[in-house]
Parts: C-alpha cells; structure tokens; sequence
C-alpha cells in the first residue's frame, strides 16, 4: 500500500513574522526535501477546510477556547496579533489552523479505509501544546488529540496512542489525554526546556508515559529512553491506531534545544513505532508534523522519517 502526504499551500499563509522560528519556510524546506524521486509514490493530497471539524474540535476543546479563538483570530485583516509572547496570528493563520485539523480528521479517514497504509501530514501552525483551554506554544488546536477522539467517534477505535519525539514535551496532549485510560501518551522531550511539564512522575490514570531526557544526550540515551519507557508499555496498549507527534527539533542543528538526534535517529524511531502498528494496529500510523526548525535539520529528518513510513507501508 501507498504512504499519503497531506499538505496545502495555505500553511504558507501563517504569518509569524521575519524573526520567529516556525515560519513558511519550514514548509518550503520539507517541499523541496519531498520532490526527490524516491518520494514519486507518494498519495499527495490537499489539506481541507472540513464543515465538520469544529464538532471534533469541541471533543479536545473546551468551547470556550473555540470561542475564544475564533474571536482573536478568524478576522484578522492585516498585520499580526500576539496571542501570547510565542504565539502569533495573521490573516492567514485561521484558514491554515482548520487546514492542519482537517489534514489530521482526513489521515484518520484514510488509514481506517486503508486507502494508505499510513498518512504523514505537513501541517503548520503544530498543535501539541494546545491545552483544552489554552493556545500556547506557537499551537492553536491540539491536531493529534482532535484525531485521535475522532477515531474513536466515528470508528469505534477503542485505544488511541500517540507517540510524540519532539524535543518540547506536548503538555497540551498530555493535558488532553491525562484522565483517560484508553489513551495513551508517550513522549520523549529535552528537560528542564519549555514547557516544563513531562517529568517521570506525570502519569495520568497510568496512561501517560514520560521520557525525559538531558541537554547533550544523544542517540545512545533517546534509544534507551524510547526502548524503556514508550515501546514497551506501547505495545502493552495495544493501540488501534498509533498517531505520531513528529516533531523534529531534537536534531543536533535546531536553535531551540540542545539534543544530539541526526537524520537517521527519527528513521530508526519512526520504523521501530511502525512494528507497533504491524502488530497491533494493521499498520495504521498518522504521522503529524509538530517542531524543527532547522531548515537542513528538518528537510533530513522529515525525508528520514517519511522514508521509514513508506517502507513500512509495503
């Protein structure tokens, strides 16, 4: 079966200003990384502008922060606004946000109908730091965690993972996720780093699974880490469907942590997280682009990444 690669031109249109480090180039740098001719097989699809995304929102967020946003953000008509000191808003941000939702309700709809084996959606603003009640963290909606209750809702999908290797733990996410047994979050994350959440004693109803990991520690202790305390408790769910947090600023080159992760470490994560899927979940993986921002760190890691999921998808 085919991988499928969900994006949109309008992720261009999230203006964050010359300076900030989640900017459109990060989608222009994976464009190029992803026109090589080894990546000709992929599904390519547009991200839409879904009429129902705003009921699958409301199942991770509260309606207040629907409101709440949609009054900061939906009509802004020129220049930017501040949602806090990380988080910013242009004309272009609301369309590109319900794109990055509407790509994650699609990838489901396609692993569960099995017209893909797997789905990787490069979408911007991320989302894992989004709270129920809160944008932070350059997030705005928690794309993963609107996913994953969507497969439960409309496929019956009975347990949930979502695995998350970006440097900066997904407090959002776990914030989600915290009271619900029936879904699993596991994440490996720089600390002390923002947003200072994710340590080891932070389990949830015994569904939350923290790997914290230290400032120079590269692909001997994120392995370890990962072998430890995400894959074996994983494959104890037994999830379903398996979502992935593929954030990408672990990469020794990012400017915004200090981890010492290469290409081939997000390969190695991504193939061993797609014999989880092999086994419990018919393969069904939706990859969900979150951190990195690196140019060249990103575009290596992404092409790593996606590399692994159309290998496993054959």
């Amino acid at each position: 079966m085919t991988t499928a690669l969900i994006t949109h031109p309008a992720f261009l249109n999230h203006d964050t200003g010359e300076l900030h480090p989640e900017r459109p180039d990060r989608m222009r740098a994976i464009d190029e990384a992803l026109s090589e001719e080894s990546f000709v097989l992929l599904d390519r699809r547009e991200a839409p502008l879904r009429e129902d995304d705003k009921t699958y929102i409301a199942m991770a967020h509260t309606a207040g922060h629907v409101a709440a946003l949609t009054a900061a953000v939906a009509h802004i008509d020129e220049g930017r606004k501040y949602i806090d000191g990380d988080t910013v808003a242009s004309p272009g941000t609301w369309e590109a946000a319900r794109r990055a939702v509407g790509a994650a309700l699609d990838a489901v709809d396609i692993v569960m109908t099995r017209e893909a084996a797997n789905v990787f959606c490069q979408v911007r603003p991320p989302g894992h730091h989004a709270e129920s009640q809160q944008a932070m963290g350059f997030c705005f909606f928690n794309n993963v965690a609107i996913a994953a209750h969507y497969a439960r809702k409309k496929y019956g999908a009975e347990r949930v993972a979502v695995v998350d290797f970006d440097v900066h733990h997904g407090n959002g996410t776990q914030e989600i996720f915290w009271s619900d047994k029936d879904l699993f979050y596991g994440s490996t994350h720089q600390m002390p780093l923002f947003p200072g959440t994710g340590a080891l004693r932070e389990t949830g109803v015994g569904n939350i699974f923290n790997a914290p990991l230290r400032a120079g520690d590269g692909r001997e202790h994120f392995e370890e880490a990962f072998r430890s305390r995400i894959l074996g408790p994983l494959q104890n769910f037994a999830p379903d469907v398996l979502l992935i947090s593929a954030g990408f600023d672990a990469h020794q080159r990012d400017p915004l942590a200090s981890l010492n992760l290469v290409a081939k470490d997000f390969y190695w994560a991504t193939e061993s997280l797609s014999e989880v899927a092999r086994r419990h979940s018919n393969g069904r993986i939706v990859s969900v682009l979150e951190g990195g921002y690196d140019l060249t760190g990103l575009a290596q890691s992404v092409a790593a990444h996606v590399k692994a999921l159309i290998e496993a998808g054959h």
